[in-house]
């Protein structure tokens, strides 16, 4: 099964807005959710936001409001759009693919986000 591959992320001014993609091949097939995790360095991993099969989105709460989490099913490809960017958004934004245990467990590489103030 392919692996999943993150796209988009770059350096950006607070305020600003970024789209972060999540090629997720099977993510219609196997009636996968997909989930968005940042990592800010020395800290612990943070769960950001997730999207179900069933498009079902779910927000951490230092994003709601903020971020948009989205699908294109005619491409296996998750987007997460970003806004109103703030410095404490910087980080390394993983996603990765669960629910079906032999096809839905994929998790990309990381694209980096840096946001400045």
């Amino acid at each position: 099964q392919a692996q999943v591959q993150e796209s988009g992320g770059g350096s950006v001014q607070a305020g600003g807005s970024l789209r972060l993609s999540c090629a997720a091949p099977g993510f219609v097939e196997f009636y996968c959710g997909v989930q968005w995790h940042r990592q800010a360095a020395g800290q612990p991993s943070e769960w950001v936001s997730s999207i179900g099969n069933d498009d079902a989105t779910t927000y951490s709460d230092s994003v709601q409001g903020r971020f948009t989490i989205s699908v294109d099913k005619a491409t296996d490809t998750i987007f997460l759009q970003m806004n109103s960017l703030k410095p404490e958004d910087t980080g390394t934004y993983t996603c990765n693919t669960y629910g079906n245990p032999h096809f839905c467990r994929n998790r990309g590489q990381g694209t980096q986000v840096t946001v400045s103030s």
